[in-house]
């Protein structure tokens, strides 16, 4: 019974290749069909499989035409690369969510904006209103005193230490004679 069993089984299997060679399965006979529809069958899939390999076949032919085609007009991945770049930077811009996006943006940053106007304006009053403090004013009489204390005036100075200073209170350094100041040199 074995041997009988072997004549009528076929070796119909036939490898598929690509991704669906995992699922490949040989073709074995099912008691819902009739001898003649699984020859029928395995038949039919045996063709398409080769047509699916002849397929495999010349699209693999295509794409290196492509390939020299591309490599003979100087189109490099690179070059690619950057003309699908831009397209796609293109259809982002030109996007609904984008145009929104940006205008969104737009709104907060002249909002923003308007804020941090706002908060240097407060500042600025408050260090005004600081500013015109009696503490305050007290303290700005305080240094100016200290300021007029500090720097020498020509009139409370005799008139030898006037003549050996700057207008700026400076003392006078004396040169060597024969020698230049920097912004003497000779012509």
């Amino acid at each position: 019974m074995e041997e009988a069993d072997q004549g009528t089984q076929r070796p119909d299997f036939i490898p598929e290749v690509g991704e669906d060679a995992v699922d490949a399965v040989p073709c074995s006979p099912c008691t819902a069909l009739t001898e003649k529809e699984q020859a029928e069958l395995c038949s039919e899939l045996a063709k398409v499989e080769d047509e699916i390999q002849t397929l495999s076949q010349v699209l693999a032919a295509k794409e290196k035409q492509v390939a020299e085609i591309k490599r003979k007009l100087g189109i490099t991945p690179l070059n690619e690369f950057k003309q699908n770049l831009s397209k796609g930077w293109q259809e982002v811009t030109t996007s609904t969510a984008y145009k929104k996006t940006s205008e969104t943006l737009s709104q907060v940053g002249q909002k923003a904006t308007t804020a941090f106007s706002s908060v240097g304006s407060a500042i600025t009053r408050k260090l005004e209103d600081v500013r015109n403090t009696p503490t305050f004013k007290s303290f700005e009489e305080k240094v100016e005193t200290l300021k007029t204390k500090m720097s020498p005036t020509p009139s409370t100075g005799d008139i030898e230490e006037v003549s050996d200073s700057t207008p700026d209170g400076e003392p006078v350094v004396e040169q060597p004679e024969g020698t230049l100041l920097p912004d003497q040199q000779p012509h």
